[in-house]
């Protein structure tokens, strides 16, 4: 799965590599959380069909994705990933992967490893070539029975690489640039045309590096939580809650 993840490339690298310019500046962001605003890359409705570049549009979505159908959000689970082995099938995400396809812009993300019963090693997982990748991702706007109205996403994730697996049997869903018009047409582009996309990124795609269990906690979000730890010193972590609901107030004033 995908629990954490940061962004902490400058706007205009994330303008240059999704090819949008309507980005509001935002300072790095190294721990964002669940329930916390994502920003998502979209295509725009105002994108001519057959243009040669069809128009993006960026917007901040809650991480967390919640069906049109559901009635009672505090009961309803929280939707960070979707498998993109079963997206297409399951109810809540079909609608979202058919006609609410998105980018989400990012440096890297955080996975933890088993080590004991209630132990985990926390890695801080960045492109080894460095730079922002684009993870794959579907919205859904949900209307309140209030009336208002709120944008939700999830993370696709596919099974791991085989170097990625002895850390976790699953990873992010990661589209590369030559493949991002496809992914985004949801006008032209069914699902069924784009499941090649959902292949993991190649084994030295990423680069793990072991951190300390500071990434766990959610008020930390310096940029010292990705610092590389020596995993021969004795651990401090005990027990790790690597997707610990997070209040997403303060984080909205980000953007």
């Amino acid at each position: 799965m995908c629990g954490r993840f940061a962004l902490a490339a400058l706007p205009e690298d994330v303008e240059d590599l999704l090819a949008i310019d309507d980005l509001e500046p935002f300072p790095p962001r190294y721990n964002i959380a669940p329930t916390q605003p994502i920003l998502m890359v979209r295509q725009s409705a105002r994108s001519e069909p057959g243009s040669n570049r069809p128009e993006r549009e960026s917007l901040l979505v809650r991480w967390g994705l919640i069906p049109s159908w559901v009635k009672d959000v505090k009961v309803f689970p929280l939707l960070l990933n979707a498998r993109s082995e079963t997206v297409i099938e399951k109810n809540s995400f079909r609608a979202a992967i058919r006609h609410r396809r998105t980018l989400i812009p990012a440096s890297g993300f955080y996975e933890w490893k088993r080590t004991g019963e209630k132990k985990s090693q926390a890695y801080w997982v960045r492109p080894r070539s460095g730079g922002v990748i684009a993870f794959a991702g579907v919205m859904e706007t949900y209307l309140a029975p209030d009336g208002s109205e709120i944008d939700t996403g999830a993370i696709l994730t596919t099974e791991s690489s085989k170097a990625f697996m002895p850390i976790h049997d699953r990873m992010p869903v990661v589209i590369q640039p030559e493949h991002f018009d496809r992914w985004l047409n949801c006008r032209d582009v069914e699902p069924r045309q784009v499941i090649d996309l959902f292949a993991a990124a190649d084994s030295d795609f990423f680069d793990p590096v072991p951190v300390s269990d500071k990434v766990n906690k959610v008020a930390n979000t310096s940029p010292d939580i990705q610092d590389r730890i020596n995993l021969n010193e004795p651990p401090n972590n005990t027990e790790t809650k690597p997707v610990k609901k997070a209040d997403g107030k303060d984080q909205m004033k980000l953007f």
